[in-house]
């Protein structure tokens, strides 16, 4: 049995995907099941509290395996006119830009939490990323020229991201040591590379009709595959040999091998071998009984004699 995806959910617009473009799109959507696989197995291996750059890691790739699931069943678009190179309508995958929005600011979030950016600037640099998707999107269901304003507004969002990656975060303290920021540049520098060629094939696909939807997805498959599983596997492996704890994003919350309760245990017994109850308050009311009594121990000891006197 061959693919019948067009046939089951056939095509909406003049401009749509082929056979071979949903049989590209399936073995995208497989490279993404595997890797959630593995990066889901390595996380295990992590200790607890010391996962979360793995956990971003899943979130992001089981969003691009939903993306990619959908778009290889031709599902996920909708008909928008095209303005150059002919008549009719194209497919816009709108699907893509919900993986993208989730995904994107995610991978950002990986690399910066790395650095020593300020909350303010990791925020900031997150929401850029979130305009750069959203006006793509915008401009790709845009039928007219006005498409090429938010394409502007989406790239000077991208020139911000670039340089909070090549410039501003590089400059500051890494927590992780100096042997850690070798690794953050060349990611960064990688990264970087790829998002500069996202918006040049948005140009030639949703924006100008340039080339086919089943060329467009080939080129997107690409860019997906070596920012997603690519990125995030070289990522990962360039960490594993840093202290976590060098992040503080250990989360306190958790008990670990009943280690937590030990800890508490011991932090919340009194001056008398007895628990404390109501935090410190009580605390400080048994060692006030325990110095009553080391002073009733010291305490000369008076007696009277059979007369009366003392």
């Amino acid at each position: 049995m061959g693919n019948e995806a067009l046939e089951v959910n056939p095509p909406n617009a003049t401009y749509n995907l082929s056979t071979n473009g949903s049989d590209w799109l399936w073995t995208v959507f497989s490279i993404f099941g595997l890797s959630l696989f593995i990066i889901a197995a390595w996380t295990f291996t992590r200790p607890r509290g010391a996962r979360l750059f793995h956990q971003i890691a899943i979130v992001v790739i089981t969003t691009g395996a939903l993306s990619y699931f959908s778009m290889a069943s031709d599902l996920g678009a909708t008909p928008v006119p095209v303005e150059f190179r002919g008549t009719g309508t194209r497919q816009i995958w709108y699907v893509r830009y919900i993986q993208w929005f989730i995904s994107f600011p995610l991978l950002l979030l990986e690399l910066l939490l790395a650095t020593g950016l300020s909350l303010s600037d990791v925020f900031t640099t997150l929401f850029m990323a979130i305009v750069l998707v959203v006006t793509g999107l915008v401009a790709a269901l845009v039928p007219s020229t006005y498409k090429w304003g938010y394409y502007t507004f989406g790239l000077l969002a991208l020139f911000y991201i670039w340089y909070v990656l090549l410039q501003h975060a590089p400059r500051t303290t890494f927590a992780a040591g100096a042997s850690f920021k070798a690794g953050y540049t060349m990611t960064a520098g990688y990264l970087s590379f790829l998002l500069l060629l996202y918006p040049l094939a948005w140009a030639l696909s949703e924006g100008a009709n340039v080339i086919t939807v089943t060329s467009e997805m080939i080129w997107f498959g690409i860019l997906d595959i070596l920012a997603g599983p690519v990125f995030l596997f070289f990522f990962l492996w360039k960490l594993r040999g840093v202290d976590y704890a060098a992040f503080g994003l250990q989360s306190g919350k958790y008990t670990y091998n009943g280690v937590g309760e030990k800890q508490a245990a011991a932090t919340t017994t009194t001056a008398n071998g007895q628990p404390a109850v109501n935090g410190g308050a009580n605390v400080a009311v048994a060692r006030a009984d325990s110095d009553a009594a080391a002073v009733d121990a010291t305490a000369p000891t008076v007696t009277t004699s059979p007369s009366g006197n003392v």
